[in-house]
């Protein structure tokens, strides 16, 4: 069983064409990326459609990338920006609720006093709703670690990105330092350079290296991909799924050839 983000070829609007694309693909769950960077606020009947869109084409909510704002975000300095944007993710924990989640993704920002604000108000939030926050590094694990140096795991996790993981030095090492914190992965290539969220094995990740580290860390949900058509130089979807998929399956077969050696 493995996961793809809803994303891989626009990240706005309704994906109901590409759910359809990666039931037949043969995944069993999506990472939900859509709206991630807008102010954006799914309605109760939104969630419906996209709930009655996964039960038609047999697919699961794996995780859903919670949201910075355009206007809003749970980072500015404005008070009524701040709230807006803890508001903003609020809407994200209980769509992942509705949709039988129990992890939403977040990139860290700059560790400041508004942002512990904003966590402060959101923790009982999640914890009231058993769901947990994942910090995603963005190039920036020296952040991550006051992240989770601050609160603790019944709250946050890690969420690990494997291409920004890829151009950040000693990434790996931070990995195993945070490896049973981690409660989610985004998994992509690129060229050690840019974020080009690539297919598997097509860029210069170590992933001999990294499934060893995904293999004896706390996350033991499926493969999760986030991968995106535009700097694949693939224009048909389908070809492109059916490639991701079976990225997806190597990555996961050497993860489980890994964790027979612990």
């Amino acid at each position: 069983m493995y996961s793809i983000t809803t994303d891989y070829f626009t990240d706005t609007g309704k994906p109901f064409s590409c759910i359809e694309r990666i039931s037949n693909a043969g995944f069993s769950y999506i990472h939900w990326c859509h709206e991630w960077s807008t102010d954006h606020l799914y309605s109760n009947d939104e969630i419906e459609d996209i709930k009655k869109s996964l039960n038609t084409f047999e697919l699961k909510i794996l995780d859903v990338h919670a949201s910075y704002g355009v206007e809003t975000s749970w980072a500015a300095l404005d008070e009524t920006q701040r709230q807006a944007g803890v508001n903003l993710v609020k809407n994200r924990i209980d769509m992942a609720v509705k949709l039988n989640s129990n992890v939403i993704i977040m990139h860290a920002p700059e560790y400041t006093d508004s942002i512990r604000k904003s966590l402060d108000e959101l923790q009982p939030y999640t914890k009231s709703r058993n769901v947990k926050i994942a910090i995603e590094n963005i190039i920036n694990f020296p952040v991550v670690d006051k992240y989770l140096s601050d609160y603790g795991p019944d709250f946050i996790g890690l969420c690990y990105d494997s291409g920004h993981g890829n151009i950040e030095e000693n990434s790996y090492e931070w990995l195993d330092k945070f490896k049973d914190r981690l409660i989610s992965i985004h998994i992509h290539d690129n060229d050690g350079k840019k974020d080009l969220h690539q297919i598997p094995f097509t860029g210069t990740v170590d992933w001999n290296r990294l499934s060893k580290l995904l293999a004896k860390s706390s996350y033991k949900k499926c493969v999760s991909l986030e991968v995106s058509m535009h700097n694949m130089k693939i224009n048909d979807e389908n070809k492109f799924l059916a490639k991701s998929f079976k990225a997806a399956e190597k990555l996961s077969d050497m993860i489980a050839s890994s964790n027979q050696l612990f």
